[in-house]
């Protein structure tokens, strides 16, 4: 039986810092396994592309699926890719969109990782079909999608601001409604249990965590608690995907999404409701 993958990758690799030649690591990975039954089995955080990789290497069966967070397939040498500018034409009513990723960009940790996975025999798919039964396969998702593309979620009329902080209103306040913000969405993944696919945050310590602490308002402390947050999302889109396809989720980038050297399409696996499975522009013809 299939278990799902979530990486909220850290898109950087880490860099040497010009004027001390101190090396500054990766920012943290989240990691999340989901078993088909909503069990999570194992919960955590790495840091840089090895040690995902280890990870993944450590629990990785064949038929497994794996969904995640950053660029995978990047072709073009500038600009934005076709899938992500799909997220905005699509989600954007739901204040939706995706950061841009080119050739030219330091940011290149999901084409490695991929890169290292292939060894073990593990294979992207662009998501427009099922995957082969014993074979793992990775593909790109993006959380915010998932969380607005969901009806069992209620993020009807906006995205939840669990990220970035509010523009224009005090530190100390936009810090506290991202707290909230934040808070009220692990409420809601927590009563996921009876979903399909069913997921239940307390299954694992680390992700229990999630349910009975608050959210800290210090940025780091914050940042690491939004990263596994991230990855758990990102595990239950692999689920959302393998098991209902095509009725539950679109493939952002399907028919327009550049191509690499090896006939591999770049997309994004995006749940998706009726009405977001056309582009705004579309919908005004």
């Amino acid at each position: 039986m299939a278990r799902y993958f979530g990486i909220d990758l850290a898109w950087g690799l880490g860099r040497t810092d010009p004027r001390t030649g101190r090396v500054r690591p990766p920012n943290e990975t989240g990691l999340c396994l989901l078993d088909a039954t909503g069990r999570i089995l194992d919960a955590g955080w790495a840091r840089g592309v090895d040690a995902v990789h280890a990870f993944i290497a450590g629990h990785e069966q064949p038929g497994d699926v794996i969904a995640i967070d950053a660029p995978l397939i990047v072709p073009n040498p500038t600009g934005m890719r076709a899938a992500e500018r799909e997220v905005a034409s699509r989600y954007g009513r739901w204040k939706v969109a995706a950061n841009a990723s080119n050739a030219g960009s330091a940011a290149r940790a999901g084409e490695l990782l991929l890169a290292t996975l292939e060894p073990r025999g593990i294979r992207y798919t662009d998501g427009t079909g099922p995957p082969p039964a014993v074979t793992t396969v990775a593909f790109e998702c993006y959380p915010y999608t998932t969380l607005v593309g969901v009806a069992e979620l209620g993020y009807d009329v906006e995205r939840p601001r669990y990220k970035r902080l509010i523009p224009g209103i005090d530190r100390a306040d936009a810090r506290a409604r991202r707290a909230a913000a934040c808070d009220d969405l692990i409420a809601r993944l927590s009563r996921l249990g009876p979903s399909t696919p069913p997921l239940d945050l307390r299954s694992h310590p680390a992700t229990r965590a999630l349910v009975d602490e608050p959210s800290p308002i210090a940025d780091a402390a914050y940042k690491h608690r939004e990263d596994l947050l991230d990855a758990v999302i990102c595990a239950w889109t692999a689920a959302l995907w393998h098991a209902n396809g095509p009725e539950r989720t679109q493939v952002l980038g399907a028919e327009s999404g550049e191509v690499d050297a090896r006939g591999r399409r770049a997309t994004i696996v995006a749940p998706a409701r009726p009405e977001q499975r056309r582009a705004a522009e579309d919908e005004s013809g």
